[in-house]
């Protein structure tokens, strides 16, 4: 039983799990219906992506403002309702499979990579 960390829209890999759209946006152009079907997400929880504001900070000028970024990110995901979301994720972790992710090709410079830190931090168990 573990975690992994994956890019949404990606094949999904043998023993994966429960896919989680860690997202702000829901797919443009695919119907809810389909979302599982074309490898997204089984469910959205966008309440650990980043918030619009966030999105749009860091929007063009990933690598200069990509410290910046990652700093706000963690600041948004310390707020106690986060909190208690990546902890159930963590414990869920330790119990079934289950992926978390989002669409950004470049997982170094994409919430997913903090996303992945912080679950760590909360006792997540990681295949």
């Amino acid at each position: 039983m573990a975690l992994r960390v994956v890019r949404l829209g990606s094949p999904r890999l043998p023993g994966e799990g429960l896919r989680l759209g860690t997202v702000r946006r829901l797919p443009r152009g695919v119907k809810k219906s389909h979302y599982a079907k074309r490898d997204y997400f089984d469910l959205w929880l966008p309440e650990l992506a980043p918030t619009d504001k966030l999105v749009a900070f860091v929007q063009g000028d990933v690598e200069g403002r990509w410290k910046a970024f990652a700093k706000r990110y963690r600041a948004e995901m310390s707020k106690p309702s986060a909190k208690r979301v990546l902890g159930v994720l963590a414990a869920l972790s330790r119990q079934a499979d289950l992926s978390v992710g989002c669409y950004c090709e470049n997982e170094r410079r994409c919430h997913r990579s903090l996303l992945r830190a912080l679950l760590k931090d909360h006792g997540a168990r990681f295949k």
